[in-house]
């Protein structure tokens, strides 16, 4: 969630950390800091807001040095301040703590320390860190560290320097992403790859228990424990420029007009010209298939809308129950799980904290679990025992469009892989549905060719104060994704109903002028939905409708439509939220919003 930049080496460490940290603000934040040796000080500036606050401040007093640790928050204990920004620092102030996650047993590490005379400036759970080691240090670094960790319970992605050890960074990671940028007479750690593709494509993922004393010529990899480790050197492959916006105004469009490209990355691979269909190295045999007396998808936000889709496809072709939860919901409703089950999670980043928390309580049950991710080398896709990636590329923007396309089609895939072992769908049937997965490309294409025409639509509601969208079966599913994305980049109230149930009660929020967006593309509800934009259209709703091209009498009912290419119903997801996206978009921007770091919000969540 938040952003962790290191370096030593012999270039000025505070040019280098803030310019790593640029490249982690798409992950969310509230303050920004650094920590800097320079010869026998160590200097900590630390703001509240954006990362220009403390790049104006360094540039009007400069701090000199050659190592040192970087940080954004994204705030969880105590209120965004300068006091609670990191990095943080022992009382005496010789050695400072950036750390990503939650340190669970905190309050009791606090009272502990405060006993043993150590003073609290913040709130935050990180300083009991920098109290800690300092408690443990007795002139090794090291040694400290690794005792430090033994009494931490939680997450952490940990960052630590020290004045008397000039020569050395420590990093230490679990349940939070840590890498380690390999450079020629520099090093750096990160959490996540775009901090450092600037100055290195070769790095190092950091596993759960590892540490890492990072110097300036030399990388030492261990477990907390002492024990060694080697590790294979991971070259990044995808270029510095898919981390920046490409001429795009914002990275949120420059992602979603990359949309045909990424479904057609994670379609090829996967699709001979025979049709047919190889998942990676997943091993799901007919007999596994046949085990299954369940299946679940679990998920967070809009992975998990990606994941109603999955459960449509498969409940409908696999002939098999499939219950789709919120990651954050299902730990906790007392699950029924076993070696029968079948768990499939999905998240963009590969390390959502509730999502990866019931991948282990189902692998703990002996279930199989199968990961959906964008991410190679994450938690999840580490974890899972099978793992099927989405050839998304990198997603800057807090909110996900290219991922969620390529997550639909990459459960669409598995779907129609394991109807088809099991023998339950049609060897027609199958033929058809792949045949249109290959078409999805070219008519998201031409769906991004209606820019300017839902830039109009968007001018209509853009002062609205509450927007409702509405749809039946999958379409519901689409407008619950279309709903969040609007909410969360514009800022307008939105919600999403299910249409058939409008009479139950929803209605009576509908009122004159009231913007509903009601979606229309499946065809065996076709009737019923336009039967539904009828009542709110009585009630007097502005109504924008989104429907397949070979529905245009839908025009006769509604103030504005946007098409969709004709595409079967079941795969008419993938089509019919790229609309709903650039609507988002345009809101958003006519309103003045900050579309790719919107408020409150982060791009990777590795918290509960």
């Amino acid at each position: 969630m938040c952003g962790i930049v290191g370096y030593i080496g012999k270039q000025q460490a505070s040019n280098i950390l803030v310019e790593g940290l640029s490249k982690l603000e798409y992950r969310g934040y509230d303050s920004a800091g650094v920590a800097i040796l320079e010869n026998d000080n160590l200097d900590v500036r630390k703001y509240k807001g954006r990362l220009a606050v403390l790049q104006e401040n360094l540039e009007k007093v400069p701090v000199k040095g050659n190592i040192g640790i970087g940080h954004t928050r994204w705030a969880t204990h105590g209120e965004p301040s300068d006091v609670n920004s990191h990095p943080h620092a022992n009382n005496s102030g010789n050695i400072a703590v950036v750390h990503n996650g939650i340190i669970e047993n905190y309050i009791e590490i606090k009272e502990r320390l405060i006993m043993n005379g150590y003073k609290f400036l913040s709130e935050t759970d990180t300083e009991v860190v920098a109290h800690l080691v300092d408690m443990y240090y007795e002139g090794d670094l090291i040694d400290a560290v690794q005792k430090a960790v033994k009494d931490l319970e939680g997450a952490y992605a940990l960052g630590v320097i020290n004045k008397e050890n000039p020569d050395k960074l420590i990093a230490v990671r679990k349940d939070s992403p840590l890498i380690i940028g390999i450079g020629e007479d520099e090093n750096f750690i990160a959490s996540d790859i775009p901090a450092v593709l600037k100055y290195t494509r070769k790095i190092f993922i950091m596993e759960d228990g590892e540490m890492a004393i990072v110097k300036e010529n030399d990388i030492t990899l261990m477990k907390t424990d002492g024990t060694p480790v080697e590790k294979e050197v991971y070259t990044v492959n995808w270029d510095v420029e898919a981390a920046e916006k490409g001429g795009y105004d914002h990275f949120m469009l420059k992602e979603i007009y990359e949309q045909p490209k990424a479904v057609k990355d994670t379609l090829s691979p996967r699709l001979n010209r025979h049709n047919e269909i190889k998942l990676d190295d997943i091993s799901l045999t007919k007999e596994d298939l046949e085990r299954f007396n369940q299946v679940y998808i679990i998920a967070c936000g809009t992975a998990y809308h990606a994941g109603l889709l999955g459960k449509s496809l498969i409940q409908k072709y696999v002939n098999v129950p499939v219950i789709a939860e919120v990651g954050s919901e299902f730990r906790y409703n007392d699950p029924f799980i076993d070696e029968k089950s079948l768990m499939i999670v999905v998240s963009q980043s590969g390390e959502t904290a509730d999502t990866l928390a019931a991948l282990r309580m189902a692998k703990e049950r002996g279930a199989r679990t199968l990961a959906v991710t964008n991410v190679v080398g994450s938690t999840i896709s580490r974890e899972a025992d099978d793992v099927f990636y989405t050839w998304a590329g990198p997603e800057i923007a807090v909110a996900s469009t290219k991922a969620y396309t390529t997550q639909l089609v990459s459960l669409a895939l598995i779907a129609l892989d394991m109807a088809n072992k099991k023998g339950t769908i049609s060897k027609e049937k199958f033929n058809e549905l792949i045949e249109e997965l290959r078409a999805t490309p070219a008519q998201i294409e031409e769906i991004l060719k209606m820019d300017e025409s839902i830039k109009d639509v968007a001018k209509v509601i853009t002062k609205a104060e509450h927007i409702f969208y509405i749809g039946r079966g999958i379409d519901y599913d689409v407008a619950r994704e279309g709903s969040l994305k609007l909410k969360e980049i514009s800022y307008i109230h939105s919600e999403a109903m299910a249409a058939g149930e409008l009479k139950h009660g929803t209605i009576a929020l509908i009122e004159d002028g009231t913007p509903v967006i009601a979606l229309a593309t499946q065809d065996r509800l076709y009737d019923k939905t336009v039967s539904n934009i009828k009542e709110v259209n009585a009630r007097g709703a502005k109504i924008i409708s989104l429907a397949k091209a070979k529905n245009t009498e839908i025009s006769k009912s509604s103030d504005h439509v946007m098409y969709i290419p004709d595409i079967s119903d079941d795969l008419s997801p993938i089509l019919s939220v790229v609309p709903l996206q650039i609507l988002a978009y345009h809101v958003a921007t006519l309103r003045g919003a900050d579309v790719d770091k919107p408020r409150n919000l982060a791009k990777s969540v590795t918290v509960e």
